[in-house]
């Protein structure tokens, strides 16, 4: 697919410099691209690349000033990374778009509710009851359960495992390997040492635009719904348990993990490899150092906290800055020491040579 200056332009409400009819077919960095790809410069490390590009086009700040000439059109936009991110949404909806069909072999359960503009790939499998929404993309090898509802415009990757009567909404992106709707860890402990398992006899349910990355997994409630509220993003290799429910716009790094029934607020900031124990409550707003362990309920909210047991931030970074001078303390504890007790015995020669004297 090839794109004028002046149709991105339009797209993306910039102001033109240079030859509108220039053309491009792909993205690249500024610093790598070649003639007939598209770039974008937003950081100021970068600039020095805007005079060596060989990009047709490049998107820039409308602050940007140039210092000496240049080769590529610009597009200038209040926000040249908006604005890119915003254009690279775009193209991948058109891609999408393209995407329609029922591969064979699949299996698609004469029960199931499909709706229009629909792609379902090769050894794709959906299960009796389901109820798949319009311009809905289910990609290879993915698994849709028993009465598994998938809304509007949703992308299901390659891999995806999606257990019975799970609820996932519209514009909801699911990255290859992850599993929704596995049963939560619970398992109740008996009198010789055994664990008899405890049925998980709920759900989750995924409100609209959510993403999640690869290879997570969203355990279904034991009674109820874990429900993932809308608007939330989530990295790859993420756990979430049952019961948990995470709050809309509520974004989480890589490698975390959310024990049973914990609920975290809206617009709280994860980092990654952070463990939060169970049935606690994060209040809005609040912001997990990464590497944290979070073992009580943070219930201030746009508070930062940081560590193993996790603490205020500011308190932890004195605490760390406090803790790497200790090697200095002792050594100048061991140095006072010795000379109070040169001075100690001063003293006690001083005492002794007026006793004789007297």
């Amino acid at each position: 697919m090839q794109f004028s200056a002046a149709q991105i332009a339009a797209l993306i409400q910039g102001k033109l410099e240079g030859d509108p009819e220039v053309v491009v077919s792909n993205f690249g960095k500024i610093e790598e691209a070649q003639a007939g790809q598209l770039a974008f410069l937003a950081n100021p490390k970068y600039e020095e690349f805007l005079y060596s590009t060989k990009a047709s086009i490049v998107i820039v700040n409308e602050s940007q000033v140039l210092k000496e000439k240049i080769n590529p059109t610009l597009l200038r936009v209040p926000d040249a990374y908006l604005a890119f991110a915003s254009l690279l949404s775009k193209y991948q909806e058109m891609m999408n778009q393209q995407l329609t069909g029922i591969q064979e072999p699949s299996f698609i359960s004469q029960s199931v509710t499909i709706g229009e503009q629909v792609f379902v790939g090769a050894f794709a499998y959906i299960g009796q009851g389901a109820k798949i929404g319009n311009h809905v993309k289910i990609y290879p090898q993915a698994y849709i359960g028993d009465d598994v509802s998938i809304g509007d415009h949703t992308v299901i990757y390659p891999g995806v495992k999606i257990y019975h009567r799970c609820e996932i909404g519209q514009h909801v992106v699911i990255h290859a390997g992850s599993v929704i709707g596995a049963d939560g860890f619970g398992f109740a402990p008996q009198s010789d040492g055994s664990f008899k398992k405890i049925p998980q006899m709920g759900n989750v349910v995924i409100e609209d635009y959510v993403e999640l990355g690869s290879n997570s997994t969203i355990d279904r409630a034991t009674i109820g719904s874990t429900l993932i509220k809308k608007g939330a993003k989530l990295d790859n290799l993420i756990q979430i348990a049952h019961n948990v429910e995470i709050g809309s716009n509520t974004v989480i790094a890589a490698q975390s993990g959310v024990s049973g029934s914990t609920k975290l607020g809206k617009n709280v900031m994860v980092g990654g490899q952070v463990g939060i124990v169970g049935h606690i409550q994060i209040a809005d707003g609040s912001k997990i150092n990464a590497q944290s362990g979070v073992t009580k309920s943070l219930k201030t909210p746009n508070s930062a906290v940081t560590g193993s047991p996790a603490y205020e931030y500011t308190s932890a970074l004195r605490s760390q800055a406090a803790a790497r001078k200790l090697p200095a303390f002792e050594k100048r504890i061991v140095e006072l020491e010795k000379l109070v007790q040169q001075m100690m015995e001063e003293r006690i020669r001083e005492f002794g040579n007026s006793g004789i004297q007297e």
